[in-house]
């Protein structure tokens, strides 16, 4: 098995942090389906939860992670910070009650296009990459802000579900590691279009 030279972390005492992280985010995640934590009273722990309670969101925030690993730097860092700072804004609109159509196909086609992007190791320019994570975050946040319980603490939701979201995009990374091997790269890779098929499912509503 040879081993990959490229532009991902280097360090492995780095990458077993990040496999532990990637542990504890899909730990906490319950086998529930796309939005099933609306209505959930409470502040920061609900929050944190809410993310993790969608497989929708978890297959799009691991893809971000992954993507940005195939790319490399800067974008393994820029593109996990880009969605999460957008996300908070569609959140916010969410809360407002600002409307935005087609929120679930949003949310849906973000899993399908992030997909396909690490099933085919796209590599756009970092702009072009940036611009579509942060297109597909404001679907995702609007979702969380709209479901935000009346109950909760709008500031404490809102930092627990995108710390819920950075943790899934640490997971991405994680398993963007395995690309540095050619066996990984092909493995990370039918992920990616597990994924897309996933989104499918999604979309056609049978998940």
């Amino acid at each position: 098995m040879t081993r990959r030279s490229g532009p991902l972390l280097p360090c492995r005492n780095t990458a077993a942090k990040l496999a532990a992280v990637s542990i504890l985010a899909f730990a906490v995640a319950s086998p529930a389906f796309a939005h099933e934590g609306a209505g959930v009273a409470g502040g920061f722990s609900s929050g944190f939860m809410h993310p993790l309670l969608g497989w929708d969101h978890i297959a799009a925030m691991v893809a971000v992670g992954i993507w940005g690993a195939f790319l490399g730097l800067p974008a393994i860092w820029a593109l996990p910070v880009v969605f999460p700072i957008v996300m908070a804004f569609g959140g916010a609109l969410g809360i407002l009650g600002v409307p935005l159509p087609g929120v679930e196909i949003g949310i849906a086609l973000s899993a399908i296009v992030l997909g396909l992007m690490v099933a085919l190791a796209a590599r756009p320019p970092i702009w072009v990459a940036a611009f579509v994570v942060a297109a597909f975050a404001i679907f995702h946040g609007h979702a969380h802000g709209t479901e935000l319980p009346a109950a909760a603490d709008g500031v404490a939701f809102a930092g627990g579900f995108v710390l819920a979201t950075g943790l899934l995009h640490l997971t991405g990374i994680a398993l963007g590691l395995l690309t540095k091997w050619d066996v990984g790269r092909i493995a990370i890779r039918a992920l990616g279009g597990g994924i897309a098929m996933a989104g499918v499912a999604f979309l056609t509503g049978v998940a």
